[in-house]
């Protein structure tokens, strides 16, 4: 189905190739719909032997790929949590997973760049 092909594609690291005739035809499809940037080769000739192998290579995902992608769910599968931005420092420290023992053992710094007068 096209549609997984899609998924796979977009948990993969681009430009991704495919070999097989089903992929080859299936990046065919996804680039028909928009949905994908690839370079497919053309139909053979089956009397001529000569050349290589051929094979699908996808650039990129389309935005109309991800918004495919965004909107499209499997039974089973959890609904996708936005990404939050890096928070920095203090952010990471907040986590739960390191609890606030980090956060006592560095020093709080003030609005201002200027020193800790006990230091």
């Amino acid at each position: 189905m096209p549609m997984d092909l899609l998924k796979q594609i977009a948990a993969s690291r681009l430009p991704v190739s495919f070999r097989t005739p089903k992929e080859i035809d299936e990046v065919r499809i996804l680039r028909q719909a928009g949905l994908v940037i690839a370079l497919i080769p053309a139909p053979a000739d089956p009397l001529k032997l000569a050349g290589s192998e051929p094979a699908a290579q996808v650039l990129a995902i389309t935005e109309k790929g991800r918004e495919e992608l965004a909107r499209i769910r499997y039974p089973g599968e959890l609904p996708q949590q936005s990404k939050r931005r890096h928070a920095g420092l203090k952010g990471w420290l907040g986590e739960k997973r390191f609890g606030h023992a980090l956060q006592q053992v560095l020093p709080a710094r003030s609005r201002d760049s200027r020193p800790s007068q006990g230091l």
